[in-house]
């Protein structure tokens, strides 16, 4: 795996890249969704066998408008709901779970710039995502006592912050414009630097090598003494040392994705039990589809998807109701959190089955390569190690039966 130029890469990108367009309302963002998600979807079996990055497809995706929905109307944006949100990121996954993936980040970070930011930092990123650029990510880190135990420092020096440490999982950092990165002062605030492709001291090193979601470049970031203008750091700690919607927003776009690879999977099952599989012998039919055991399997998991795309849904108007009022309380993030963590327990169970599913209804050959359909398995059983759904159950649990809200933080 070779390590990003970023100096030349930048400069490249920068000059072949026009305007983005900006997506006016939620049904536009809708429509568009489904035009780049039926490009995307043509060749992504292809690009997850040969592990081959979406450098072109990515483009297409940003282009169109789509990672631009969030930035609020005030500034131009189409402030879409949560609702359209989720279905974007919904459709675009079922085309190819690595593209649905690599904006969770961004959106999270273009709320973060709504929630923290000074009105200066509103009109300029706000500005940049209008116009067609990215943020990756810099987050988690490897090796640490566990996913809040983070070494990487900020330290203020003069009108700048310094930066340095080495983070991981650093999903769609190698496609970013800025690559935001987490960090701690010295009282353990979180601040987020939101740092410029090509800034010295920053590399972006390809070397994921997880066996699903093989496309979201999602490796390592170092940072060696990195100077970042105090105009481009945030204050991450207020995203949850006050109520807000953040966690929720995060944790409902990974369900989301979920639900697109179990559609997917799904999908895959039909067609290729219609034309493909035998039925078994014992069965008395002619066609698989007719085989009666198979046909009530298939009945089963759309019953499965149906249910966890009801209460995506539902989660969603929660996140609408919430955002709504001139004030988000703690209840709010609570009810939010919860009604997400339910949606999450079912998109996750569902896109593990579909995967499996697959395979025991379509036959032996469906396991042949030049099919790729263990793809759809592999990229739901890495994405949905993002954060254990077992505590999911814990969470819903314990606010029913005790009251106890969940703790703020990107993973509830």
């Amino acid at each position: 795996m070779a390590e990003v130029d970023e100096a030349v890469s930048s400069k490249t990108f920068d000059a072949n890249r026009s305007a983005a367009h900006v997506i006016a309302d939620d049904a536009e963002a809708l429509a568009v969704a489904h035009e780049v998600a039926a490009r995307l979807a043509k060749g992504a079996a292809g690009r997850d066998a040969e592990r081959r990055l979406p450098h072109e497809e990515i483009e297409w995706f940003s282009q169109s408008g789509l990672w631009a929905i969030t930035v609020p109307k005030a500034y131009g944006g189409a402030g879409v709901s949560f609702v359209t949100l989720t279905e974007v990121i919904r459709i675009i996954a079922a085309a190819d779970s690595s593209l649905g993936q690599l904006p969770q980040n961004h959106f999270g970070l273009v709320d973060v710039v709504a929630l923290t930011g000074s009105e200066a930092q509103k009109q300029y990123f706000f500005a940049q995502v209008l116009g067609g650029k990215r943020f990756g990510n810099g987050f988690s880190e490897k090796g640490t006592k566990n996913v809040l135990d983070l070494k990487t420092s900020v330290t203020r020096d003069g009108d700048h912050y310094v930066v340095h440490g080495t983070k991981f999982y650093s999903t769609g950092a190698l496609f970013a414009d800025f690559v935001p990165v987490l960090g701690l002062d010295a009282e353990r605030n979180g601040w987020l630097a939101y740092i410029p492709k090509g800034t010295p001291g920053l590399s972006v090193i390809d070397d994921w090598s997880g066996f699903g979601q093989r496309t979201t470049a999602s490796g390592t970031v170092t940072l060696d003494h990195v100077r970042v203008p105090a105009s481009h750091v945030l204050p991450a700690h207020r995203v949850t040392d006050f109520p807000t919607l953040n966690g929720p927003i995060s944790q409902i776009i990974q369900a989301a994705i979920d639900a697109g690879i179990a559609q997917a999977a799904l999908a895959d099952t039909l067609t290729f039990v219609r034309a493909r599989s035998r039925p078994w012998i014992d069965s008395g039919v002619e066609r698989a589809s007719d085989d009666p055991l198979t046909v009530r399997e298939i009945g089963h998991l759309h019953i499965q998807l149906h249910a966890a795309e009801a209460l995506l849904e539902r989660a969603a108007r929660v996140l609408d109701a919430s955002a709504a009022k001139p004030e988000t309380t703690e209840d709010d993030v609570a009810r939010a959190s919860v009604a997400v963590g339910e949606a999450k327990v079912l998109t996750t169970e569902v896109a593990l089955l579909a995967g499996e599913k697959l395979f025991e209804l379509a036959g032996t050959q469906s396991t042949l390569a030049e099919h790729n359909f263990d793809r759809h398995w592999r990229n739901a059983r890495v994405h949905t190690l993002h954060d254990p759904v077992r505590w999911k159950y814990h969470l819903v649990g314990n606010y029913y039966l005790n009251g106890v809200k969940p703790v703020r933080h990107p993973w509830n």
